[in-house]
């Protein structure tokens, strides 16, 4: 067992010291993840980068140099650097928060971090506000730790880190796809098939490279496989001009078993039954119901202004405590709306 001493002075910021045993591993790198886990191996490497470790005071050069038992290691750690985005004191739904996490029930129109000609306004600012203090930096930078993305004009769940090792927890969940994501959809008509697992490969469209498309040729193009569960939770009305019993619209519950970009918007286009609204997988294409109402659905149902997306329920084990976690969402006020109208049909 290693002999460990933590202190902190006051400049350049924490000490962390420990003196090797036998057998302490192949690498300083790995041995030192293991011994601090708050720390990322990526973010020991990047110290080691920057001459911030010494072994009986000589300065660390290589990650892979094997540890030299009964010398002391002494790393430096500065204190986290200021974050790029400034804080902003938005309105956020905070559903949950500790010293590690945050849940935040995201509303429509808040990007999740800034971006070239739209560095205010997300969601990273506002967290920056709330968290305070409370950020202790992932990989050195006082920031919240984005280990997954929902998109600017969906709405519902996200988790989000406020340490390294909260962070690098997270990302083992999401990397393995061990937890619950249910999210709630309106299409435009409906897929064929009341339930079924769409399982397939995502690749970006040659077309148009903001869009992902279900690969023609998966083992010759280079994608990642995605798999969606889906269930029909409600049908609206019949779909002018198609075969009885192709509904006008659907609600559908998907269940993310990967979290590729769009895949949920990709993949219900692929089945002919495109988001409600969704400005780029299929807003184009004209609604079309019969009956007597259709005329006034159709007017609501052209006019709703995002993809009719929302994520309702994330389930995770606490990447720290081991707690299990689950949230549920409502539906948005615009969504509820939107059902009202369809529900005419």
């Amino acid at each position: 067992m290693s002999d460990i001493d933590e202190t902190t002075e006051e400049a350049p910021g924490e000490i962390r010291s420990a003196v090797a045993p036998e057998g302490a591993g192949d690498r300083v790198d790995a041995w030192l993840g293991k011994l601090w886990p708050d720390l990322s191996r990526s973010r020991v490497q990047g110290l080691i980068g920057a001459g911030k470790l010494t072994v009986d005071g000589a300065p660390v050069t290589h990650a892979k140099d094997k540890p030299r038992a009964g010398a002391t290691y002494a790393l430096t750690l500065p204190p986290a650097e200021p974050a790029a985005p400034q804080p902003e004191a938005l309105p956020i739904n905070v559903v949950y928060e500790d010293a590690d996490l945050i849940v935040v029930d995201k509303a429509s129109g808040m990007a999740m971090h800034p971006a070239p000609g739209s560095m205010r306004g997300t969601l990273v600012n506002a967290l920056l506000a709330h968290c305070g203090d409370s950020l202790s930096g992932i990989g050195g930078v006082a920031r919240p730790g984005i280990v997954h993305r929902i998109d600017k004009d969906t709405t519902g769940l996200v988790v989000v880190a406020k340490h390294d090792a909260a962070h690098q927890g997270l990302a083992k969940l999401f990397a393995k796809h061990d937890l619950e994501r249910v999210y709630y959809a309106v299409t435009r008509g409906a897929p064929k098939e009341r339930s079924a697992r769409i399982e397939n490969v995502l690749v970006r469209s040659g077309e148009d490279r903001r869009k992902y498309v279900v690969a023609r040729n998966p083992d010759s193009e280079a994608g990642k496989r995605a798999v969606t569960d889906y269930w029909t939770v409600e049908s609206f009305g019949q779909q002018a001009g198609a075969s009885v019993g192709r509904p006008a619209a659907a609600l559908l519950e998907c269940r993310l078993h990967t979290g590729r970009t769009h895949q949920i918007r990709a993949h219900l286009t692929h089945l002919g039954a495109p988001l409600i609204g969704d400005p780029l997988y299929g807003k184009q294409r004209a609604f079309k119901a019969e009956g007597l109402h259709a005329e006034e659905v159709a007017t609501v149902v052209e006019a709703f202004p995002r993809q009719a997306l929302h994520a309702a329920v994330l389930g995770f084990k606490h990447p720290v405590s081991g707690e299990e976690l689950r949230f549920e969402s409502a539906l948005p006020a615009d969504m509820d709306a939107l059902l009202v109208a369809l529900r005419l049909l």
